[in-house]
């Protein structure tokens, strides 16, 4: 009746062992490092960067635990935040002599102290939020001057466009820090171009303006940025930025970011728990804007040369000529995800919106074998990261491929996806930053969990005896389960995230006083005690699942429609609600079992009195008892 199968007994030994090893990594805290990434595609850093990272350590005489590459990155572990620095500044200063061109990231980090072969079972410590442990902080400051740059140039693309959809003629577009100059060749085409462009941007204020002479040959529309369209370009661009940041922390997959304005140009970005800082910083550093351009092959006639990127092989740098003219830009992009192509190559399958597809297939239709480039442009310089021949018409749909990298096409693609910065962002300050409640409460939050434990302990083994001391047990399997599915979910545990945890203790406790207080009501009511224990398990699980499943509820409102440490709370505890169920039900039981079940003659079980209602104590019948009879 009470005996559990022997493969119940081994998915509860798994799940112990399990549990074990992803919540062991918790314990041996975190030491300070420097990571050392590519700051250019064309850039590598493989397994040959270590030992130049330890000759450069060594050379300055500085001690790292150990200096390793993870795939993507060499890390640097080292015993102190002093050395770390010091580290730092030789590593940057030996991978990046020209401080105004970086071909690397140096970035400070934190890494666990946990040994190499846990690792590689991807056991790993759960993240701490900057409340507990802290994380990354950048302070970043937007370029105006780029923003009014960019927006410039799109206006002249626009009022080109307009000219010659109204067929007005002129002789060239001027582009000027604060607005455009317009040249037409009479003053007849003046006027009307004067009206046209003030009604297609009106941010604009537009004038005519004759020759010298006052000669009816020649004339010139300019345009000039009011202060308010000044004023609103860069407010825009600023929250433009945010968003975008936003979008790009979403897709790194951190928790709790902190993402605000502060002053008119600059932004302050916290990241907390983030361990991989050099490629948190990569990719919220970069513009990353992509422009579709014709090549222009007359060198001398080109808008703008750009260095084209180097295949596989190749030690010869090239570049390429552009045309003026931007047929779709990295804003057009509707959708853009990294793939393998026919031909088995990485490569970016994009979708444009309806108006960049109609320029597209407008530029492919007309330009039949002609090269067309693809320029990303990071921190204000162009690259062209490929350039391919013409075949055929395309609209909207098409792919990028070049000489990538599976990790290049899926940074480009979510970049793309999360949208291009509006104007240049360059990181001036970068620091680590430590708990902001300090250590203090740290100590107080994990002391608060192992106080209540003792306390819910100390109460069920005094009032339930034995069955307390199961209860005990599979309360700690409950907690070793929901940390260890933490570490597994790599989630960031805060200060409400214990809260939740020490909640999630009460709650799984009282899954067992339920089971213990029907397994008393049966042997109150006379039944033997193997048949109690059985009865009293069955009958309980219907209110335990009942309670849970309306807290699961809450919980699951909380996590959908909640933010920052609401959702903090709300993931801890409705993982705490699950593990509260298995280990309240299934490991309880897999103990009374183990210690009960095999008993053929139980005579009694240690639960503690069970009282009559009269205030008796009841006489359990035992099943030797029922031999007798």
């Amino acid at each position: 009746m009470n005996r559990y199968p022997w493969w119940k007994y081994t998915i509860l030994g798994v799940a112990l062992l399990v549990g074990l090893l992803y919540t062991l990594p918790n314990f041996y805290g975190e030491a300070p490092a420097v990571q050392l990434s590519a700051g250019k595609s064309t850039v590598k850093v493989d397994s040959a960067s270590v030992a130049r990272v330890q000759q450069v350590l060594q050379d300055a005489k500085i001690t790292a635990d150990f200096v390793q590459f993870d795939g993507n990155s060499v890390r640097a572990r080292f015993a102190d935040p002093d050395t770390q620095l010091k580290a730092k500044d030789a590593i940057s200063r030996a991978f990046n002599p020209d401080a105004t061109d970086p071909r690397y990231i140096v970035a400070l980090n934190l890494v666990s102290r946990s040994p190499e072969w846990m690792a590689k079972l991807h056991a790993l410590p759960m993240y701490l939020g900057l409340d507990l442990r802290g994380g990354v902080h950048f302070l970043m400051q937007v370029d105006m001057r780029a923003a009014l740059k960019q927006q410039v140039d799109n206006y002249g693309s626009e009022a080109r466009n307009a000219l010659r959809e109204k067929r007005i003629r002129f002789a060239g577009i001027t582009r000027e820090p604060n607005g455009l100059t317009v040249n037409v060749p009479d003053a007849a085409s003046a006027g009307p171009a004067r009206d046209l462009l003030a009604d297609r941007l009106p941010s604009m204020q537009w004038a005519v303006e004759t020759t010298a002479s006052g000669s009816t040959e020649g004339a010139r529309v300019t345009g000039r940025l009011s202060p308010k369209a000044v004023n609103d370009i860069g407010t825009q661009a600023l929250l433009q930025n945010i968003e975008t940041l936003h979008k790009r922390v979403n897709e790194l997959g951190v928790a709790e970011p902190v993402i605000q304005q502060q002053g008119l140009d600059r932004v302050v970005v916290q990241l907390p728990g983030v361990q991989d800082t050099a490629r948190a910083k990569d990719i919220i550093g970069r513009t990353a804007t992509l422009q579709f351009r014709l090549v222009e092959t007359d060198s001398a006639a080109a808008a703008e040369t750009v260095p084209q990127r180097m295949a596989v092989g190749e030690t010869v740098p090239r570049t390429v000529g552009l045309k003026r003219d931007v047929i779709a830009t990295g804003e057009q992009l509707k959708k853009a995800s990294a793939i393998i192509d026919k031909d088995q190559r990485p490569a970016v399958s994009v979708t444009l919106d309806d108006v960049a597809g109609r320029s597209m297939r407008n530029a492919t239709r007309e330009n039949l074998g002609k090269p067309m480039a693809i320029v990303l442009y990071e921190k204000g310089k162009g690259e062209a990261i490929s350039v391919a021949t013409i075949q055929g018409e395309f609209g909207t749909d098409f792919q990028i491929t070049g000489n990538f990298t599976p990790q290049e096409t899926a940074d480009m693609a979510l970049l793309t996806r999360a949208g291009a910065l509006a104007a240049p962002m360059e990181i001036i300050e970068e620091r680590t930053i430590g708990p902001s409640l300090g250590a203090e409460n740290i100590t107080k939050g994990f002391e608060s969990v192992t106080y209540g434990f003792i306390a819910i302990a100390v109460f069920m083994c005094s009032y339930y005896l034995l069955f307390g001391v199961f209860s005990t047990v599979a309360l700690a399997f409950n907690l070793l389960c929901l940390v260890a599915v933490l570490s597994m979910l790599q989630a960031t545990l805060t200060l409400p995230g214990i809260a939740a945890i020490a909640l999630s203790l009460g709650m799984a406790i009282d899954a067992n006083v339920l089971i213990n207080e029907r397994v008393r009501e049966e042997l109150r009511g006379g039944a033997l005690p193997q048949a109690a224990i059985h009865a009293g398990y069955e009958k309980a699980w219907g209110t335990i699942l009942d309670s849970n499943v309306t807290t699961l509820i809450a919980g699951v409102s909380l996590l959908a429609f909640g933010s920052g440490p609401v959702r903090g709370f709300a993931v801890v505890h409705c993982l705490g609600i699950l593990t509260s169920m298995f280990s309240a039900v299934l490991f309880s039981r897999g103990l009374v079992n183990l210690w009960y079940g095999r008993q053929k003659r139980l005579k009694s079980v240690s639960i503690g009195q069970v009282w009559r209602p009269d205030g008796g104590t009841a006489v359990v019948p035992s099943e030797a008892d029922e031999v007798k009879a």
